[in-house]
């Protein structure tokens, strides 16, 4: 059976009811502020540039999660307004942003906000932009930025193990949730940062996108690992005892395999727009 093709999947988690998704990362909400990597300091350096963003500025952020972009932003000295649905996230995001007096975070989802037009210089979504419904994702980012305000959208894709890793977790994943069994190449990822671009695009709301790409490695021991993969949304579907046995067994292979420790392959890119 062919590996699902992940472009496919960016509309549903928008299409997804609120409640699920204010609920979505829950149970994982204390493993994603830990293992979830930073988005890398070049991407921070270059969008805050080329949006002319300073300490007087005003960010809206969509779906701040546990702050994980926030704080970089937020060093600047610009003063936030993040909107985050679920309860947990809230919380880390808080705590995370306390020294940080200029950063409000509300727990709301962008639907549930009453848009405040022409008040942000830019509005920055750090990979949530697919979470929030497209029919009211561009029309409201564009209503709340100023004339020539900047939509900033960050990534960072899902890491990736090598294909030697792959390889030898196979038959564990095949074993225990072979719908997992899957690797994201390089090309692969580059596409679906492509298809995410034209939810902008399409919108007619800005103008021609800018984008740029950094690839970094990263170095996870198992446990790191694991509790990286428990933060990804088809690891977050699979039953609990499916959970289980896969990570134990993937856990085994890691420790005897490779030490305990793992290179990822990790992604990270920026698309942005000016207001049209």
């Amino acid at each position: 059976m062919a590996p699902p093709d992940p472009q496919s999947s960016i509309p549903l988690y928008a299409r997804t009811d609120l409640e699920q998704r204010r609920d979505w990362y829950a149970p994982a909400a204390e493993a994603y502020a830990r293992a979830r990597p930073a988005y890398p300091q070049a991407l921070i350096d270059e969008v805050s540039e080329r949006a002319g963003l300073t300490a007087g500025s005003r960010i809206l952020e969509l779906g701040c999660g546990p702050a994980t972009a926030t704080v970089a932003f937020a060093q600047s000295g610009a003063s936030m307004l993040c909107l985050e649905p679920n309860a947990e996230f809230c919380r880390l995001a808080r705590r995370a942003c306390i020294a940080y007096p200029a950063v409000e975070i509300l727990p709301l989802a962008l639907e549930e906000w009453p848009p405040e037009a022409n008040g942000f210089d830019a509005v920055l979504a750090a990979t949530s932009f697919h979470w929030i419904p497209q029919e009211i994702a561009c029309s409201t980012a564009a209503r709340a930025l100023r004339p020539d305000g900047s939509l900033i959208l960050l990534w960072n894709m899902e890491l990736q193990p090598s294909s030697e890793v792959h390889q030898c977790l196979r038959e564990v994943y095949q074993r225990h949730a072979p719908a997992l069994d899957r690797r994201d190449d390089r090309q692969t990822r580059l596409a679906t940062l492509q298809t995410l671009g034209r939810l902008v695009e399409d919108s007619g709301l800005f103008g021609p996108l800018a984008s740029g790409h950094v690839e970094t490695t990263l170095t996870y021991d198992t446990e790191e690992y694991l509790s990286l993969l428990s933060t990804y949304s088809p690891y977050l579907k699979l039953e609990a005892e499916s959970r289980r046995a896969l990570f134990e067994g993937l856990g085994e292979r890691i420790e005897r395999h490779f030490g305990g420790s793992l290179q990822l392959s990790l992604l990270s890119a920026f698309q942005m727009a000016r207001r049209a």
